[in-house]
């Protein structure tokens, strides 16, 4: 369960739901809640900035390994992944504190990782 205090918005990604503290649209900085049900994740993604993540409750995998509650994990400019939040038996889901410096660009299925 999503904690009720955040006005959580839905994305276009099943299970993946999203709460912007800031965005600045010249700079495509962004500084953002994400919220991934256990199983769901992000399309695969190039980072045009570095972007930091802290994993606040669940975790998540991606291309560098599993990522858990209380982890620190910063993406380097031009890095690519395609989190998905764990999904064994009792999981919780996955919510993160995510700061993209400069954005992020969605990629084509051939560039996926």
């Amino acid at each position: 369960m999503l904690p009720g205090a955040i006005p959580w918005r839905a994305t276009r990604y099943p299970g993946v739901h999203v709460h912007f503290y800031a965005s600045d649209a010249s700079s495509h900085r962004v500084v953002a809640l994400i919220a991934m049900a256990p199983g769901c994740g992000y399309p695969a993604h190039r980072h045009t900035g570095a972007e930091d993540v802290l994993v606040l409750q669940g975790g998540y995998r991606d291309n560098l390994g599993q990522h858990r509650k209380g982890a620190f994990v910063h993406y380097e400019s031009g890095s690519v992944h395609a989190p998905v939040a764990t999904d064994e038996p009792g999981a919780e889901p996955c919510i993160l504190l995510a700061v993209a410096h400069e954005g992020i660009e969605r990629l084509a299925a051939a560039e996926r990782p």
